[in-house]
C-alpha cells in the first residue's frame, strides 16, 4: 500500500497541507509510515486543472490513498475515477498518516 500525503514542506515532520491540488509537495509512505518518495508537486502554481493533473500523477505512481487538508470536487471527482481514497486531515503528518493506517488495518 502507498499513501500520499500532501505536505507544506520535504520534511515527513511537518504539517498536512490545506490544499490538495495545490499543495508543494507530496511525500509516499508505505504501510509501515516508512517515507519511500519525496514528490514536488509540478501543479502547484499556474491556472485551473491542479486537482485533476494531481490525481493523474498519484495514480501513475501507483498511490493507493491520498491525504490532505482540504480537497476540490474537481480532485475528489479524478480520485473517485481513480478508484483512490482519500481523506481529509490536518496537523502533523504522521499523526494523520497513524491515522489512516489504524482505519485502514
Amino acid at each position: 500500500m502507498k499513501i500520499a500525503v500532501a505536505a507544506t514542506t520535504k520534511n515527513k515532520d511537518s504539517n498536512v497541507s490545506d490544499m490538495a491540488g495545490r499543495a508543494p509537495y507530496y511525500l509516499i509512505f508505505d504501510e509501515k509510515s516508512n517515507l519511500i518518495e519525496t514528490i514536488n508537486n509540478p501543479f502547484c502554481f499556474g491556472s485551473g486543472g491542479a486537482g485533476y493533473s494531481v490525481a493523474k500523477m498519484l495514480a501513475d505512481k501507483k498511490i493507493n490513498i491520498v491525504v490532505a487538508g482540504k480537497f476540490g470536487y474537481n480532485m475528489t471527482e479524478a480520485l473517485n475515477e481513480r478508484e483512490l481514497k482519500y481523506y481529509e486531515k490536518s496537523g502533523n503528518i504522521i499523526d494523520a498518516l497513524k491515522e489512516i493506517l489504524e482505519k485502514s488495518s
